[in-house]
């Protein structure tokens, strides 16, 4: 017998037992919440460290949402704060969606989600709101210098920051609405389980911890006008977003997929294999491969839907040759006036984090399974649309 299985009805009391609280929210979380728990003990292949891993991460989300209640119960305004007209970027991983959102939100103008904000959304005892003092960030850069330790390869794949914005997609992973547990393990079934089931619960409650972000905000001291978001996780799921976010807007970024899903397999495995000792990197890939393809048909019928004028489209090599170039373009179509103070904190956010200060990440197709001509196929449809013409011109 497997002595570190993991077991829903213990995570759920000792989350209660530590908080000594009890209302967990909407009970929408509770079959997807279930239902990860057996795909990991059944699944996913985790070693020791990895059923530690998600023991201590499943019980933080739940405690997350016990204070999350507790705070608005005890703050009813907070569920009155406003989220108007957000701006949210999407496209494939690894087409330049981190680079535009951490460069839009160095505008002051904007609000972000911080990656220590989406790990840890609720404030923790010793915040300080009049001193600013927020124990999260030192947890979050522990944390951020344990994954670096485990995986050193993220460091040349993806730009780790505590302090930095990062997308909301650990935010629905507190509803267990997200494919954050997927990164860390492989469980395809349970991946394809949660992409059938109705993902309005848990873009509700993803504008529930945006209205508490921003009321905490304020606490802080930081005033802003709207927020910017990033998720590639919405081209699953548009619907949701644009019923929950109605007024939304959104930058849809492209590049080639025979470009980038080799880059972003090697993510995955470097996010997973720490935490597991049998899952190989072609069968990691397949999957992701099979989910993005799917994602990007969901986008466009989605837009041809009628929901076209909703979306502004941006090429990867345009936004490496002239970011702020196409930033303006964005501005433009979102309404809001580039100022000469916003551009000069853009220029300096990006000066500051140049990407040759990382280290280079080296990876092949064929060491993932792919290739040209397998990829090619999966995302025929896209590549059709908004790869090939602009080859051609």
């Amino acid at each position: 017998m497997n002595d570190h299985r993991l077991n829903a009805a213990t995570l759920l009391d000792e989350a209660s037992r530590e908080t000594g609280l009890s209302d967990f929210g909407d009970p929408s979380f509770r079959e997807p919440f279930e239902r990860l728990v057996v795909a990991l003990n059944t699944e996913a292949r985790l070693n020791i460290a990895g059923y530690g891993y998600f023991a201590d991460r499943i019980r933080n989300v739940l405690i997350t949402r016990l204070r999350a209640e507790d705070w608005f119960a005890r703050h009813p305004e907070i569920l009155e704060e406003q989220i108007n007209a957000p701006l949210a970027i999407v496209g494939l991983p690894r087409t330049g969606t981190t680079m535009m959102h951490r460069t839009i939100a160095s505008d002051h103008r904007m609000y972000a989600p911080l990656w220590y904000e989406v790990r840890f959304p609720v404030p923790l005892p010793g915040t300080d709101f009049a001193a600013r003092t927020d124990p999260r960030i030192a947890i979050a850069e522990a944390e951020v210098n344990a994954m670096l330790a485990a995986s050193p390869e993220l460091a040349s794949i993806h730009p780790m920051d505590a302090r930095g914005p990062d997308e909301e997609i650990m935010l629905l992973e507190q509803a267990f609405f997200s494919t954050v547990p997927e990164s860390y393990a492989h469980m395809p079934e349970y991946g394809q389980w949660l992409e059938r089931q109705d993902q309005l619960p848990g873009y509700a409650y993803l504008k529930r911890l945006l209205q508490f972000l921003q009321w905490q905000k304020k606490r802080f001291g930081r005033q802003a006008e709207r927020w910017v978001l990033k998720a590639p996780h919405h081209l699953h799921f548009p619907s949701a977003l644009f019923t929950v976010f109605p007024d939304v807007k959104v930058l849809q970024t492209h590049r080639d997929p025979l470009q980038l899903m080799a880059s972003y397999a090697s993510m995955i495995h470097a996010l997973s294999h720490p935490f597991s000792d049998a899952v190989g990197k072609e069968e990691v890939a397949a999957h992701w491969c099979r989910k993005w393809a799917a994602g990007m048909r969901t986008t466009l019928r989605f837009r041809d839907a009628g929901h076209e004028s909703r979306f502004l489209d941006m090429w990867y090599e345009d936004t490496v040759r002239s970011p702020l170039d196409e930033i303006r373009r964005l501005y433009d179509f979102v309404g809001i006036d580039l100022t000469g103070d916003a551009r000069a904190e853009m220029e300096r956010w990006r000066e500051m984090n140049r990407r040759e200060a990382r280290p280079t990440h080296q990876y092949t197709l064929e060491e993932y399974g792919f290739t040209e001509e397998s990829l090619a196929a999966d995302f025929r449809e896209y590549r059709e649309r908004y790869i090939l013409p602009r080859r051609r011109a």
